[in-house]
């Protein structure tokens, strides 16, 4: 929920340290204004967790259902400690927005799963775009968090 209290992990906490980390991001090309944002926003953050930029790799695909294909593609090289899933889904005035919003949420999750591997799920499905715009460095950060933090608790487990 937008806003919502998150529950922080203190800024000190050793599953914030990114910096032996490598972290794929994909991100959605559709409504790249938003996507576009919250990538800048995400590897902002990650550079301020100690991710060194060398350690970020950044590739781009057409919308959302394309997103978790590319994530699998990277989970396989196996070199990767987290990943990131960025896109921006509108609704609009058909039903397509429904079956993007959960193929897509549905496939990333399946990714992370099947590769015991941390995916921070930033693909935004909003009612319109100044929702999205409301939501675009906020989720792009929350993101480099939630994967920064998931790729050091799974290799503390």
């Amino acid at each position: 929920m937008f806003g919502a209290d998150k529950g922080g992990v203190d800024a000190n906490d050793t599953r914030m340290n990114g910096k032996k980390l490598k972290i794929g991001i994909v991100q959605a090309r559709f409504n790249a204004s938003v996507t576009d944002a919250l990538a800048l926003a995400c590897k902002a953050e990650l550079i301020a967790l100690g991710v060194a930029e060398k350690d970020i790799d950044h590739i781009t695909v057409p919308g959302a259902l394309e997103v978790p294909v590319a994530l699998q593609a990277m989970a396989e090289k196996a070199n990767y400690d987290a990943l990131v899933a960025l896109g921006c889904i509108i609704r609009g005035e058909t039903y397509h927005f429904e079956l993007v919003a959960n193929e897509s949420g549905a496939a990333v999750t399946r990714v992370a799963l099947d590769y015991q591997l941390p995916i921070a799920n930033a693909i935004l499905t909003t009612e319109d775009m100044p929702q999205a715009v409301a939501r675009q460095e906020e989720k792009g950060r929350d993101a480099a968090r939630v994967a920064v933090e998931m790729a050091n608790l799974l290799e503390s487990l």
